[in-house]
Parts: structure tokens; sequence; C-alpha cells
């Protein structure tokens, strides 16, 4: 069922709104914010990791419930909807290619002032030292993003089911939630925990449907390393997989983030590719 659910994914992301429908925080976030207080003495600066399985629990269990009584009927078709719907929430927020709009306009433009105030207002990336800096870190911006809204959840999607997914999806939300500093740490250490088997999977990926040795060559020093960001490696081995080394001017520096998507959209096709023919031999 899970390469089904996977397939209505891809046609209802490209050919309806369903995902900017389904994906509203405002429950979550207000549960979140109840369950670990308000204030200096907050129950998430006083106990973050009771706070933080508190919050992530109860929206698993009402899940996984659900999931058992849905099973009993009709041989368990009624969960593919639940499935599709869950997975449809669990992607990235946010659309890569239209919020990359602004920064395409002002690169081509060669308006580099623009292109930085444009990074740090749609991208949120933060001022940088030099063009090739601020061109780097919106080639990391895009691969991040690919990963952490489409196959890190896909990932989990089909090695654990739809409440792999939520939870990674419920992490990345209390990560990003900095007036609790100290539950956010620690969410974005699980995070982490999350991205760690799947961040190195799509950098093999990268090796498979781009430049294999150059993406070896950094892969091998940082396979196996707990503490390297999944971000900073995917960086690296995009950029080799696409044989890019520098940042470029206007259109070539637009035709090396074009190739860098092409290469992401050649990883999602082997992705479903290996998944449909283990679902054949399973």
């Amino acid at each position: 069922m899970s390469f089904v659910v996977l397939v209505l994914v891809v046609v209802l992301e490209k050919f309806s709104v369903w995902r900017k429908a389904l994906q509203r925080d405002g429950v979550w976030l207000t549960w979140l914010g109840w369950v670990a207080g308000q204030g200096d003495a907050s129950r998430a600066t006083r106990m973050p990791w009771l706070v933080l399985l508190a919050a992530l629990l109860v929206p698993l269990l009402l899940l996984a419930g659900l999931c058992v009584w849905l099973g009993q009927w009709f041989y368990g078709v009624l969960l593919l909807p639940l499935e599709l719907l869950v997975v449809l929430y669990c992607l990235g927020r946010g659309d890569v290619p239209a919020d990359l709009g602004g920064f395409r306009d002002a690169w081509r433009r060669g308006d580099l002032q623009g292109a930085e105030h444009v990074a740090e207002r749609d991208l949120q990336i933060a001022p940088q030292e030099s063009a090739s800096a601020l061109f780097a870190s919106v080639q990391s911006y895009l691969l991040w993003q690919a990963f952490q809204g489409f196959f890190v959840i896909v990932f989990w999607y089909v090695v654990l089911g739809p409440l792999a997914a939520l939870a990674y999806r419920l992490l990345a939300l209390m990560a990003a939630q900095s007036q609790y500093a100290s539950m956010a740490e620690r969410a974005a250490a699980l995070r982490h925990a999350f991205d760690w088997l799947p961040g190195r999977l799509l950098a093999i990926s990268f090796a498979l449907v781009g430049h294999f040795t150059a993406v070896m060559s950094e892969l091998l020093h940082e396979l196996l390393a707990w503490d390297t960001p999944v971000q900073v490696l995917l960086a690296k081995c995009g950029r080799a997989a696409d044989e890019q080394e520098q940042e470029a001017a206007g259109e070539a520096g637009l035709a090396q983030l074009d190739g860098l998507w092409q290469l992401l959209v050649r990883c999602a096709t082997l992705w479903f590719a290996v998944i449909a023919v283990l679902t054949l031999v399973w």
C-alpha cells in the first residue's frame, strides 16, 4: 500500500492544493504551547524531555488508535486515505521553487544586494560575507528543503509507516520553536537522529545519478560521522554530484541551481523505482 500512497502523494502535490489545505499547524502549536507552559519557569524549561514526550505521544497514540480501528474495516482499505492525508501533512512547508523566485530574479540581474535581501526575507538565510558564500547558502537551502520536506518523509514512511513520518514532522516543528529553547534543542537532537541514515542514503543516491567519484570522495570522509549535520553533508555531495565547484554569476548560476533540482528529481525517480521493486518482491 505504501507505494500506492506515495504515487498518490506525488500526483496530488503536483496537481492539487491539498497539501497547503492540510498543513495547518495551529492546533498542534496550541497543544504544544499548553503542554510547554509559559514564562521563565515553564514546564518546557524545567522538564524539557517530559514535555517533548508528552507533546509527541498524544498525537501519535491518537493516530495509532485510528489506524488500528480503520484496519478492522473492509480489509484495511480505509487505511489508504488516512495514510495519504498523514503523508501529505508531513511534507515540507512552502514551495521551494516559488520561494527561490525572488533570489533568482535578483541573481539574474546581477543585483547582489537585492539577492541578499530576498534570501534573508524569503529563505531565512543570514547575510553572507561574499557572493560565493551567499550562493553556496542558497544551494544548501535547496538541497536541505528537498531532503527534509520530501526524502526523509518518504524514507521513514516506507520503513516504519505513518507514525514515524508524523513523529519527524512534529519534531521539526518543535525544533523551530525558539521560545522553548531547551525543548527545541532536544527536539533538534532527535531530529538529527532521524536525519542521519536517510541523509546518507540520499548522498549515495547523488553518487548513483551524478558524478560518482566526486561524491564518494566527499562522502567517504563523513559516511559514519555522527556529528556532521546532514545539511552540510548534502551540500558538499550535491555540488560534487553536479560537478559544481564555485558560484557563478547571472544565468550560469541559475543553471547550477537548475542542475541541483534535476539531480533531486533523478534521485526521487531512483527511490521510487527501488520502492516499486521492493513492493513487488515483498
